[in-house]
């Protein structure tokens, strides 16, 4: 094992001891470097023992004494010094097994690598790892772990994972827990294969394991136009997405009483699709599970009200659009109603958008595509500015999924686009075009 160096910062620690870029770390402090994880686990040392290769494979070592927040100065070719790994798997309920063909090819990569999921919260399932690998997350404290479950039915997670190793895998979790790991979970739930007695097993043997499962969130499958030759599988009734909230918020209560904490959570979009009405932040204790869309509707809810409260009223023309998902259009309709109370001369329009791009199915507002913006847009009225989600567009704000820019929808609708984050108080300052 050894990562290899393709940068040297200049003047710093690795540079002043004769280190280059082709060098091959081999360890520090006598333990094996294979990517960022061990390093970043042993260079916190402020003694470090170094042992390279050079490019004509000798070896070398040196020895350094550094301050508290001082490092190597090196790099290597990519961030997690080592090839990221992808899933082996075929989840029946993948979404990008049912993304069309022709987008560009980082959209189809499958990621399932626990490092990711330390460093930046991505969800893996533990069919990619073996004991050795547990053994170094429980060594070196790597927590929290988010793991996408499913199922704790080791056959039926084969089932739906197509992954012999996946029922096995699971073992991973208690070992997690039992070495003091922190656990987020989740689980896709598709009607007829884990829900109803199934979703009471795999909650049980969750909770089980608290306090090291700190939160459980339960979101529903989602379908695009883009399924041929893949299993069958429909999406919940508004009548069933009502059943899986009482059986969810019946097992939270129980939680509450035995811990403390409600742990299990139903995702935003089951309220929304069952018409109920959504808790308020207090509900969502540390909002753990952001990401699956957890409690973000009450959290913009809260946000956005103290947003309006602190900020001043004025007499201008705020003049506005939003363009969102279909879900979560009622909501931002209330919030617009909130504010037009307080700023009377605002014109705000909103638009729920279509997807005609994944199908009418899809209706959460981060797959809508630039294309489908065009097309529902043009012609209306759209004030001076143009908001939509930030989750739209990849993480650097550059592309939208089906490849058009930001700049391509403004030159197409003649407005500027303001992308925003999940946040309330972001949301006003944008409206109010501040």
């Amino acid at each position: 094992m050894a990562v290899t160096v393709s940068h040297v910062e200049k003047g710093g620690l690795a540079d002043r001891h004769g280190v280059v870029p082709g060098d091959q770390i081999l360890s520090i402090n006598g333990s094996e470097i294979g990517d960022i994880l061990d390093y970043r686990f042993y260079e916190t040392n402020r003694r470090l023992t170094v042992c390279l290769q050079k490019a004509d494979g000798t070896r070398t070592e040196f020895t350094l004494r550094k301050g508290e927040y001082d490092s190597l100065g090196v790099e290597c070719g990519t961030y997690l010094m080592d090839r990221q790994r992808c899933c082996r798997n075929k989840c029946v309920f993948c979404f990008i097994d049912q993304l069309p063909k022709g987008m560009r090819e980082s959209l189809y990569f499958k990621d399932d690598d626990d490092r990711l999921s330390f460093l930046f919260g991505n969800y893996i399932t533990l069919t990619n790892i073996d004991d050795r690998e547990i053994d170094r997350i429980i060594k070196m404290r790597i927590s929290p772990i988010n793991i996408s479950v499913h199922t704790t039915n080791p056959s039926l997670r084969v089932k739906m994972m197509k992954n012999p190793h996946a029922g096995e895998a699971l073992r991973f979790i208690g070992r997690l827990a039992e070495g003091g790991i922190s656990l987020n979970c989740q689980i896709v739930l598709c009607p007829e294969w884990n829900d109803g007695a199934e979703l009471d097993r795999t909650l049980s043997d969750l909770t089980a394991l608290c306090p090291q499962v700190q939160s459980v969130a339960v979101v529903p499958v989602g379908l695009t136009r883009y399924r041929e030759a893949l299993p069958p599988l429909r999406m919940f009734t508004p009548e069933e997405c009502g059943r899986v909230i009482d059986q969810i918020e019946a097992f939270g209560d129980e939680c509450v009483k035995r811990y403390g904490a409600r742990i299990v959570y139903p995702s935003d979009e089951f309220y929304l699709n069952a018409g109920r009405e959504i808790h308020g932040d207090d509900f969502y204790g540390d909002f753990d599970q952001l990401e699956n869309g957890v409690g973000m509707v009450a959290l913009l809810r809260s946000e956005f009200g103290m947003a309006v409260e602190d900020c001043e009223q004025d007499d201008q023309v705020h003049s506005a659009s939003i363009a969102c998902g279909q879900s979560i259009a009622p909501i931002l309709r209330e919030l617009l109603d909130l504010a037009q109370k307080k700023w009377h001369n605002a014109n705000w329009k909103l638009y729920p958008i279509v997807n005609r791009f994944f199908g009418e199915r899809i209706t959460v507002s981060g797959l809508i595509t630039g294309q489908d913006l065009i097309d529902q847009l043009r012609g209306k009225p759209l004030g001076k500015r143009l908001l939509i989600s930030s989750s739209m567009l990849n993480s650097d704000g550059s592309v939208f999924l089906d490849d058009l820019t930001p700049s391509d929808v403004e030159k197409a609708l003649g407005v500027p686009i303001v992308p925003i984050e999940s946040d309330g108080f972001a949301l006003l300052e944008a409206l109010l075009g501040q």
